[in-house]
């Protein structure tokens, strides 16, 4: 693809992924959970338990802003604290049941609000091409 066509690729999806994160954050239910808050929340519970340090490093924030972050979710009782298996020093994090709960209805929300769009909004046709763009964007964030 030339340079120019290959460049404004580039700029429109990043522009459309970016909107449709915004929107799909949108519409699920607040419930006091900030942006920051659901990524740790979801991280949790897809790679399991982890240290302060290991969180801040895959969310890329500093060590004291991973500690405010987890004290506000462990506060709501949406994480819990234990001893780290192997090194008494250190505390891992782990989703509650009410984590857990909390996830899977913002999860919910996002997946009726985009389900309702794709089907109201898009033709047969479309949403073919939605399913290959979907495995393609898999694709591209797997490199």
């Amino acid at each position: 693809m030339p340079g120019k066509e290959h460049e404004q690729l580039v700029t429109d999806l990043g522009a459309a992924v970016g909107l449709l994160m915004r929107r799909l954050r949108a519409e699920s239910p607040g419930d006091g959970i900030t942006p920051t808050q659901r990524a740790v929340c979801a991280r949790l519970d897809l790679e399991g338990p982890a240290t302060t340090a290991a969180l801040a490093r895959a969310e890329l924030v500093r060590p004291q802003s991973m500690r405010v972050t987890l004290a506000a979710l462990e506060e709501r009782g949406v994480v819990a604290r234990s001893p780290h298996p192997t090194d008494g020093r250190q505390v891992v994090f782990a989703l509650t049941e009410e984590g857990r709960e909390v996830l899977a209805g913002l999860r919910r929300a996002k997946q009726n609000w985009l389900s309702v769009a794709i089907a109201e909004h898009t033709t047969p046709d479309e949403q073919r091409v939605l399913a290959e763009a979907a495995a393609l964007l898999k694709r591209l964030t797997e490199t």
